[in-house]
């Protein structure tokens, strides 16, 4: 318990600092009016559809990377790392490239007007810099694939703090600085991790991995495989999110404006899930490469009670202070109902959600992916069409109880697939995960004495 909540504390901070640095960062844009936060949204819904197709190998990678370690194993490590970088190289020419070619058409296709010239502007620096964000996603991983989550939790903190300060200045304009407005925004942005990047990676080359040659496409395989249930897993949720918004706005702009306050108080404590879950992660490989399945055992009744606290206080809290949270962000009596209803309806879907999140991480990294893959769709399925069946009856309620619903049937799920079949036990020392996400064996160079 003391090693997961080391490894999760740090990976806390990291994510909390980068939803700061958003908010703070929409604050600065919305005085430039609508046509701007709209481009800034846009293209911030764009980068987290493609920010889980990065985590699929970034998330590979830090498995892998654990796993390799803890079985001894440095060749192995060496070559999940050249592999990681790779495939990074791949993900910039099939993404970056041209979504800044495709600029233009991307943002007519969702806004129309000074909206999308806007947007286009933003996106003309915003697709370039992928390749500096999605350079710093695959070098944090491979930090955390080591065990060390507080490198990458300082450099976060680097670059968000750059970015609070760079962000008025280039917005804004104050003084002799020009005002770039929505293009500002994005120079910001793309600076600071630039600074952040350029540190990292002077702290990877005082540490090295040796990447020996060969079998580079059947390791960048093993990777893109063991990252794949962590990449379906969010931008199916993405994608879910979306959906029910669209639902949300049949009942007019305070259920959305609640929405959206409710949403970011939540990420407060959802980013210690996911905090959990990447620990969790790093851990059970570490382990699963160890052979060590008692201790695997222990770490999933210990990656349960964590997030299974974490998910009951953050109920709680939601329940008991959802009106002085809502008071925080508005002052219109419509806007504050909708908060206060959807933050007491999410303390019926934390606690599931809590244990689906943390323990989906063991069942990744132990060689469990597609049991994980079929409960997240399932459950998504069911929270989807249950929104949709209860909102007409219950109205926005409906939709927020929906959330339960789904998280309760993915937790179910997780607990009934995993024994069926191959799934019925931990990977052995060694397994990886196949393109389909069954357990796949890879012979070690020579036996270990345990």
């Amino acid at each position: 318990m003391r090693r997961l909540s080391a490894l999760a504390g740090p990976v806390y901070l990291e994510l909390l600092s980068g939803v700061a640095a958003s908010v703070v960062g929409t604050f600065w844009v919305a005085g430039l009016g609508g046509n701007a936060v709209a481009a800034v949204a846009l293209g911030g819904a764009v980068e987290n559809l493609l920010l889980g197709l990065i985590l699929v190998v970034s998330s590979g990678a830090a498995l892998r990377l654990s796993h390799a370690l803890g079985a001894g194993d440095t060749a192995a490590a060496g070559r999940v790392a050249r592999a990681a970088w790779r495939l990074w190289a791949a993900a910039v020419l099939l993404l970056a490239v041209p979504g800044f070619l495709l600029r233009e058409p991307l943002a007519r296709l969702f806004l129309d007007g000074p909206a999308a010239a806007l947007a286009a502007a933003y996106f003309a620096v915003a697709m370039p810099g992928l390749t500096v964000f999605f350079a710093q996603r695959v070098a944090d991983d491979l930090f955390k694939g080591t065990g060390d989550t507080r490198t990458p939790m300082r450099l976060a903190l680097l670059g968000n703090g750059l970015l609070l300060v760079l962000d008025p200045l280039l917005v804004l304009g104050p003084g002799p600085l020009p005002a770039l407005g929505v293009t500002g925004a994005a120079v910001a942005l793309v600076a600071s991790r630039t600074v952040a990047l350029a540190v990292t990676l002077a702290l990877r080359r005082r540490a090295p991995l040796r990447s020996p040659g060969g079998r580079g496409a059947a390791t960048a395989g093993r990777v893109l495989a063991a990252g794949a249930p962590f990449g379906i897993d969010f931008t199916a949720r993405m994608a879910v999110g979306t959906a029910q918004l669209g639902l949300v706005a049949a009942f007019g702009i305070p259920a959305v404006a609640g929405y959206g306050i409710g949403y970011r108080v939540l990420l407060v404590a959802t980013m210690a899930l996911y905090a959990v879950r990447q620990a969790a992660a790093i851990e059970a490989a570490r382990l699963a490469g160890a052979d060590r399945p008692g201790a695997l055992a222990a770490l999933t009744r210990d990656t349960a009670r964590l997030a299974g606290a974490a998910g009951a206080v953050a109920a709680v809290v939601c329940a008991g202070a959802a009106v002085p949270l809502a008071a925080l962000f508005t002052d219109d009596p419509a806007v504050a109902a909708q908060t206060v209803g959807y933050l007491r309806m999410a303390a019926l879907y934390l606690p599931p959600y809590a244990l689906v999140v943390a323990l989906g991480g063991v069942r990744q990294a132990t060689g469990r992916g597609r049991a994980l893959v079929a409960a997240t769709m399932t459950g998504l399925a069911v929270q989807l069409a249950a929104a949709h069946g209860l909102s007409g009856p219950a109205g926005v309620d409906g939709i927020w109880a929906a959330n339960a619903l789904g998280a309760l049937v993915q937790l179910a799920l997780l607990g009934l697939l995993p024994r069926r079949g191959a799934d019925r036990r931990p990977a052995p020392s060694g397994a990886g995960l196949s393109s389909t996400g069954t357990a796949q064996a890879v012979v070690s160079p020579r036996p270990r004495r345990r």
